[in-house]
């Protein structure tokens, strides 16, 4: 679901599947900032043990790191995904802005080519084009599938292609708005690791306050989001349940659930892919899906599209109890 950090550009064609080939030199920084933003946050989760063993969080630096974490993975579920990729329902202009910044604070890619990649995803899910499928290639045994794996998760980021944004993503070109924020997307990457510091320093008034909230608000939240967006790509097309037919491996993983805020429910969303609300199931919590719902009574979404019973029965592979709010609604 992720994507890097936008390399220089290129005026090179673009192939059939809409990919763009970087050539040596777009490829190498592409690498280096795949590895910057790999290894700086999982760095800072060996010194948050480090320094936090046997002590614990205070109750700033735990508050710091959970609010970052829910507005930026929010940014990404809510904002990147359902209402920009999907399209599931229409925003004002301030909550279009707000999931726009948000989901850049995630440092998982400037939001058009994080949408542009995710939508080539889906146009060629599990087969050649897709871009970062488990199932291509990666040989057979166990050994094939820990490559498949590795590829869906990490592997793909560091890939010399990217996808073509004009080709992907004409809409959001469209979009002054969504333009500046992509453009703003290094100084919004940096903003993201910096401002847990600067209001740790501020709530605490101590360097030290500032520091722990860098450790936890900005490097282990960028750690943890980083690899429960990757394992949507990996696990969940994976292992997991398959209820609904689709064309692709996508499952349903009530383990990342809660953690990814509804995402996981990926059978769901790949069966569906423009419903607003992934966890149709009875029982499937989709977090992202109550607040588009809070959205909507503050009148601040509109046009929410949900999956309705018939569909819902016409895609099923075995027998499905729908959520009784669908039923309800419908």
């Amino acid at each position: 679901m992720s994507q890097t950090l936008e390399s220089p550009p290129s005026a090179r064609a673009t192939d059939v599947q809409g990919v763009i080939e970087l050539d040596p030199r777009e490829a190498t920084f592409q690498r280096r900032a795949v590895l910057i933003l790999t290894i700086l946050p999982f760095a800072g989760v060996f010194g948050a043990i480090a320094l936090f063993w046997g002590t614990g969080l205070s109750a700033v630096t735990a508050a710091i790191a959970l609010v970052f974490y829910v507005f930026s993975g929010m940014g990404v579920t809510v904002g990147f995904h359902r209402l920009f990729t999907h399209k599931s329902f229409e925003a004002s202009r301030g909550l279009k802005l707000a999931l726009a910044i948000g989901g850049s604070f995630a440092v998982q890619g400037s939001i058009i080519s994080w949408v542009a990649a995710h939508r080539r995803h889906h146009a060629y899910s599990d087969r050649e084009g897709d871009p970062h499928s488990p199932h291509l290639d990666e040989g057979p045994g166990l050994r094939g599938v820990v490559r498949g794996l590795w590829h869906a998760h990490i592997g793909w980021l560091t890939s010399p292609e990217k996808t073509d944004i004009e080709r992907w993503a004409p809409d959001l070109l469209k979009d002054p708005d969504l333009v500046k924020i992509d453009r703003w997307f290094p100084r919004l990457s940096i903003l993201s690791f910096t401002l847990p510091a600067l209001i740790g320093v501020a709530v605490t008034r101590s360097l030290w306050g500032g520091i722990a909230a860098f450790i936890w608000g900005s490097l282990v939240r960028v750690f943890f989001l980083h690899h429960v967006t990757w394992s949507i790509n990996s696990i969940c097309h994976f292992y997991g349940e398959r209820p609904f037919k689709s064309l692709d491996f996508s499952t349903n993983n009530w383990v990342l659930a809660i953690i990814s805020f509804g995402e996981s429910w990926h059978n769901n969303h790949h069966a569906f892919p423009t419903s607003a609300r992934h966890g149709i199931g009875r029982g499937q919590i989709d977090v992202s899906a109550g607040l588009i719902s809070l959205f909507e009574k503050l009148h601040l979404a509109t046009k929410v599209k949900v999956v309705k019973p018939k569909q819902l029965a016409a895609k099923a592979i075995q027998e499905f109890k729908p959520r009784r709010s669908i039923v309800e609604h419908h």
